[in-house]
């Protein structure tokens, strides 16, 4: 009886250790793509001014500031600056808009070595599948609208 005893209890632990698991099972969330568009009646690039840019990024805490959507637009983007970071050589806003609800427009810049200023952006809200993130093409910002899911993993 003492020789079934051992791997009978080898048995009950490798049946124990086999059922057990260390990990929890992580759900994927699947992406919600019948969001609904915010800049439906926006083009799909929106060229901006560099000099609106360069007043955005300095612009003080709790002040009202406006983004011209496209030279020839009356559109803009309108909201008021909730963040502000600086450094020697990186500023950076972040503005909730006023007029497109929920969405927030983050614009940081940086100085380059040889003397350039270089932005980087975009304009997102969470609740809707689209946004727009500033692009350099040709010594020229461009908003360029992109899907939400493009930008965002989840």
């Amino acid at each position: 009886m003492k020789n079934l005893l051992l791997p009978g209890l080898c048995l009950l632990l490798l049946f124990t250790c086999a059922s057990t698991s260390a990990q929890n099972k992580i759900t994927v969330n699947e992406p919600d793509q019948n969001k609904p568009k915010l800049f439906t009646n926006l083009p799909d690039k929106i060229p901006v001014n560099i000099n609106e840019l360069k007043n955005l990024v300095i612009a003080e805490n709790g002040k009202m500031v406006s983004l011209k959507l496209g030279q020839n637009s009356m559109s803009s983007f309108n909201g008021q600056v909730i963040s502000r970071a600086d450094d020697n050589t990186i500023h950076s806003v972040v503005i909730r808009s006023a007029n497109f609800n929920g969405a927030t427009l983050t614009l940081s810049s940086s100085a380059q070595p040889n003397g350039t200023v270089k932005f980087t952006g975009r304009i997102i809200s969470f609740q809707h599948g689209d946004a727009y993130v500033l692009q350099n093409q040709n010594d020229q910002y461009i908003l360029i609208k992109k899907n939400f899911y493009d930008i965002m993993n989840e």
